[in-house]
């Protein structure tokens, strides 16, 4: 048996502060990208056509749900996510993949990216159309972005098996990683590969599921993720694409008046499913259905898009002011991480 150690989560971990910072200002000494490193989760509670531009105008990576086809590429943004799964993929390469437009962005969206065959994929399309962006997932493995960096394959991988709050795979099948363990772990394969092939590119890693608040955001970036995707915490926003409904299962109610509802301080909540669950494998054409490994939920909106995202840059900016880093470079990955006890995160989990 292997991994015998013990891994560790986000409540198990603080970042500790330098001995000594020179940064004044966490806003006039701190430069944030304009795009933040952040992903909305493929999944069609959160985003969809409709609402594509709310997530970009709050300058937020977006990746599209499986919902929305192939053959509506014309209508996704540039630098925006088409997902595709294996059928589709099959598809597009009966034509070499001549029918996918210029510079497309894909993600390969499957449950297990550890398989031969998405590898193969991976390596055929950027054979044949090395101007595409992909991104693929999940994976639970560090090794396993070894695998991938070595072969140059994809620009983007996901990791992060059974941890979102749609997705019950390693609760009923017992498969699985410790997150942040799995993010530290990635990140010193990507840097020993890096110091070995100063010249090669690697995959950005994007930790994707499980996010519960801003600080386990702001403490995968810590460890080394270069992006965090989000599904939960996207859903309860106000802009999320989900149906909106007046009461916890109630009747359903219109954008507009969850707008005007919200905004007078009444409760709107959002219908939240994984994308595993059998009315997400419908709304995705499949006519045979798999036994759900996600959950169906109603979730109480909680923010504004905007709101959020000036909350995040905050919090975010405040953890570098500490770690003194002026910028993410300086930030993911390069700061000091302590493992705590259960009664240590007690004393400030308030």
């Amino acid at each position: 048996m292997k991994n015998l150690k013990p891994l560790f989560d986000f409540d198990d971990v603080l970042i500790v502060p330098k001995m000594k910072t020179h940064i004044a200002s966490r806003y006039n000494d701190i430069d944030l990208p304009r795009t933040l490193p952040l992903f909305t989760a493929p999944m069609d509670t959160v985003v969809n056509l409709d609402n594509v531009f709310d997530f970009m105008e709050n300058n937020i990576g977006v990746a599209l749900p499986r919902t929305v086809k192939v053959s509506d590429q014309h209508l996704v943004p540039k630098g925006v996510f088409l997902s595709m799964g294996f059928d589709d993929i099959d598809n597009e390469l009966k034509t070499s993949l001549r029918e996918l437009r210029d510079d497309l962005h894909i993600l390969i969206d499957v449950a297990n990216g550890h398989m031969q065959k998405l590898f193969d994929y991976c390596r055929e399309i950027k054979r044949l159309r090395p101007d595409i962006v992909l991104m693929i997932g999940n994976i639970g493995n560090p090794e396993t972005y070894l695998w991938f960096t070595k072969n140059t394959a994809v620009d983007y991988i996901r990791v992060g098996i059974g941890n979102g709050g749609g997705c019950l795979t390693t609760k009923q099948s017992g498969i699985g990683y410790p997150m942040a363990s799995l993010i530290h772990e990635t990140y010193q394969v990507k840097k020993k590969f890096m110091k070995d092939n100063p010249d090669d590119k690697t995959p950005a890693i994007i930790a994707d599921g499980g996010m519960k608040d801003h600080s386990d955001i702001i403490k995968a970036l810590a460890l080394g993720a270069d992006y965090v995707m989000l599904g939960s915490i996207f859903n309860k926003s106000l802009e999320s694409c989900a149906q909106n409904h007046r009461k916890f299962m109630g009747w359903k109610i219109s954008p507009k008046t969850a707008k005007r509802t919200f905004n007078r301080g009444g409760d709107v909540y959002k219908y939240f499913r994984g994308m595993s669950t059998k009315g997400a494998q419908k709304a995705m054409g499949k006519t045979s259905f798999k036994t759900s490994e996600g959950v169906v939920r109603y979730r109480k909106v909680e923010y504004t898009l905007s709101g959020w995202v000036e909350n995040f840059k905050h919090y975010l900016r405040n953890a570098m002011s500490y770690g003194n880093a002026k910028s993410l470079y300086d930030f993911v990955g390069k700061v000091e991480i302590c493992q705590i006890t259960t009664k240590a995160y007690d004393r400030f989990n308030k």
